[in-house]
Formats: C-alpha cells, structure tokens, sequence
C-alpha cells in the first residue's frame, strides 16, 4: 500500500544507485544458489525454527508476523522499520555495501526492484518454485518482480489506478464524470469556469503519476535486457498522448498548484476545491482517515481512456517482499514470504486495508461485494479489481529507475513553474537518464 508521505528522491549516491554499481557495491562475489528447494526442506526449515529479519515499513506486516509465529512457534521474525522507501533502499545497500547487517526479507517498491535484481542482491526465488506463481497475481506486479527471466520477490500488494470523484461537486455544476482523457480536459474547463476556486485535480509534478499515466497511454519509455538500456520519452506513443492532454491543463492552469499529502491539499479534498484525483486503489483509507469531512461526497470510476471504448488501466504504487542474498537465512524467509504474499497472510492484510496482487482475492464475491461507507455504500473493489486485470503487461522500470525518479523535478518539473514545456522536460529527463546509464556502464539507446 502506497505511503502517506512522499519523500523527495534525494542523496541517491548513498544507495549506489545505478545497478552496476550496487554490483561492485556487494559484499559476496559467490553467485546466488540455483538448486531447487522442495516444499518438504521448507517445512523442516520450519519446524527446526531460527531467526529472521524482515526490513519493512508497511503496517499490516505486524498482523502477519503475530500470526507466523503463532503457527511457526520455533520461529523468531524480527520486523524492523528501516525508513520509508529511499530512506530504507540507503540503509539496504549501506548493509549490502559493508557485508553486515542485511535483513532476511525487506520490502521493496515495484519501480525500485529491478535496481537491487540487476545488483545481484536479491535471491532468485525461482528455486522455490515462485515461478509457477504467474497466473495468481495480476499482470501489473507480477511482470514488475519478474526479471530477466528471474523472480526475484512477491508482490505484497497492488495499485490499480482508478479516478475518484467528488460526486457533490460535479453533480452542483451539472458535469458528468469523464471517461475519456478529452472529456477529462473539457469537464476541467468547465469546473473552473463555473467556479474560479475549483479545479479537477492538483499536480505539481510528480514521477510516479506521470509514468502511470504514460503506462496507460500504451507507452512503454523504459525498456531493459540485462545492462542493455534504451530510453525513449520524446517520440513514445504514451509520452505523446500523456503530453498532449496535460500540456493542456497547464497552458490553461487548470491544474491546482498543490502537492500531494500537504496539509493544503487534504484541505482541497475535503472542501471541493480539488474535485478529482487519478490514483491507485490503496486511496480508499487515506480518504477514510484524512479527509473525514466530505464523508459520502465522493465516488470512485474506472480511469478515463485515452481512446473513446477503450478498457485500459495502469498501476501506481505498491511494494514487494524480497529475499535478501546476504541473507543469513533464506529458506526462513522465503517460507515468510510465501506465507506473507500467496498463503494465509494475504487475508490478513487485506483486512488490515492492503490491496491485494492475489487474483484469487480480486475475484472472491466477499471481496467484490464489500460496501465503502465513505463512498456512499459503493463497491469500489468491483472497479478495482476490474482495473487490475486491464494493465497492459509490457511496462518496464528502468534498472535505475529510482536515480531516475529523483531528478524528475529539476526536468519535468520545470514545466510546472516556468515556460518550460511538458515535452521538453521530459526531452531534459530523458538525456540525464541516458547520460546517468551511460556513466554507470550501462548500454544505453546504442
């Protein structure tokens, strides 16, 4: 489940942030074990007992932990909050860099996992037959945790994006909800026009929303085999689509100019002054606890397309469970991921507020048929879980993706506080992220 707080991607240098470097960055040059390991070794691993340590700062890891132990009683998992996101990944390769002090299993965003893979800091949990696991997450992070014909961790939970709405506010100025990005820019207009203090959404500009929407535009910007990189956010279908529609809503200052998780922008939620937000389905309890005044005003749809009858959503957010190389235990904690992400404890969290990656879970009536008071009774997992299914399978991160990420806002960025346009930042992002590979060692656009 996406984090409340956003932290700006800085001090990358500490993380040895290219994949070439978190290489050189290991402290074991002996490569990762290929022999299998049978169901039988892991319940005797089980029963044997031990130790473990689980790096994470999701919340409703504390539910499965308690209840491991509960099943495994020789088993000891210590849960440790290493930081949130880039504050964790610094720690992670600290450890990884000095040879002590690596976790078990630590939880790693889906834009962040090719990084540690390429890095040789994960375990292959292939040898665990993880990789029979396919057909029982949805394609957004299952493909995201498969790599380069690898799995290198289980997908904790999902982003599936979809648009919530404030139904109270558009209902007042006579606009249907969009289902398309156009009809998106023309409800914008009328918004504002009827009401110079509203807008449809708010963005300053933020990575992870931008790739998303490139996502479902059918882009694929990043592509990656091995140190075999190729950047393209010039002439890609997706970037060209996303541009064209929020270029727009910029020219026009359509836009709100207030960042996501500020104190403003839960106010703008709450009083309409912010009548959208494109998002992934983790949103639903951040509303619940953060914006409790406009309780029963808003509404969550499928994300509008960028073609008229097209069924084509995209992910935002969401984390794995990997198992650490220099792990001092890795059957242990393989056997805690798999009870964690596929077994008994997905239930658990989903009933602590996490959205599930499980298609068993997404598909289940009791999941289908859950009411949102918030939402006005709605069963948003329906639109959900449907948003799930329609992520297009061939989006890749970049093996650097979190280097990346950390110089959007001096490229991208520029377009949100000057004349800088859309396309040229991202022509500004693309040539440092190209530069940045290049420098690293990687092959990039050759």
């Amino acid at each position: 489940m996406r984090t409340m707080t956003r932290r700006a991607m800085r001090g990358v240098g500490l993380l040895c942030a290219a994949a070439l470097s978190l290489t050189a960055c290991g402290s074991s040059d002996e490569p990762a074990s290929d022999e299998a390991v049978s169901g039988s070794a892991l319940r005797a691993a089980l029963k044997e007992g031990g130790s473990i340590t689980v790096w994470a700062w999701e919340p409703t890891l504390e539910k499965v932990v308690s209840d491991f132990q509960k099943e495994y009683p020789k088993v000891k998992v210590k849960l440790v909050n290493a930081g949130t996101g880039n504050d964790q990944y610094t720690a992670l390769q600290n450890a990884v860099q000095a040879g002590s002090g690596v976790p078990d299993v630590a939880q790693i965003e889906y834009y962040a996992l090719g990084q540690f893979a390429l890095g040789k800091s994960l375990e292959d949990l292939s040898r665990y037959g993880a990789d029979e696991f396919k057909d029982d997450y949805s394609p957004g992070p299952w493909n995201s945790v498969a790599v380069d014909d690898a799995v290198y961790a289980l997908p904790m939970d999902s982003g599936p994006m979809a648009l919530f709405y404030n139904k109270k506010v558009l209902d007042k100025h006579r606009i249907a909800t969009p289902t398309t990005w156009d009809e998106y820019l023309e409800a914008a207009r009328a918004l504002h026009a009827a009401d110079p203090k509203a807008y449809i959404t708010n963005d300053t500009g933020d990575a992870g929303f931008t790739t998303s929407m490139i996502w479902q535009a059918g882009g694929t910007p990043f592509k990656s085999r091995g140190t075999d990189v190729t950047v393209d956010l010039t002439d890609d279908k997706g970037v060209v689509a996303f541009t064209e529609v929020w270029q727009k809503l910029l020219d026009e200052k359509l836009l709100a100019p207030i960042a996501n998780w500020s104190d403003e922008w839960y106010k703008g939620l709450a009083d309409g002054t912010i009548a959208t937000l494109a998002t992934g389905a983790w949103m639903p309890a951040n509303f619940a606890s953060g914006v409790e005044a406009a309780a029963g005003d808003w509404r969550a749809a499928a994300l509008p397309q960028w073609e008229k009858g097209g069924e084509v959503s995209s992910e935002n957010g969401g984390s794995s469970l990997a198992v650490m190389k220099d792990g001092k235990n890795k059957d242990l904690a393989y056997a805690f991921n798999e009870y964690a992400n596929h077994s008994d404890g997905v239930q658990a969290r989903i009933k602590a507020g996490a959205f599930p990656a499980t298609t068993a879970d997404l598909s289940s009536a009791s999941f289908l048929d859950t009411e949102f008071p918030y939402f006005g009774g709605q069963k948003a997992n329906e639109i959900f879980a449907r948003s799930a299914s329609q992520v297009p399978e061939d989006w890749s991160y970049l093996p650097y993706q979190v280097y990346a990420n950390s110089i959007f806002n001096d490229s991208v960025g520029k377009a949100y506080v000057s004349s800088t346009t859309l396309a040229d930042g991202l022509k500004q992002w693309q040539k440092a992220a190209v530069a940045y590979g290049t420098d690293q060692g990687f092959s990039v656009n050759k």
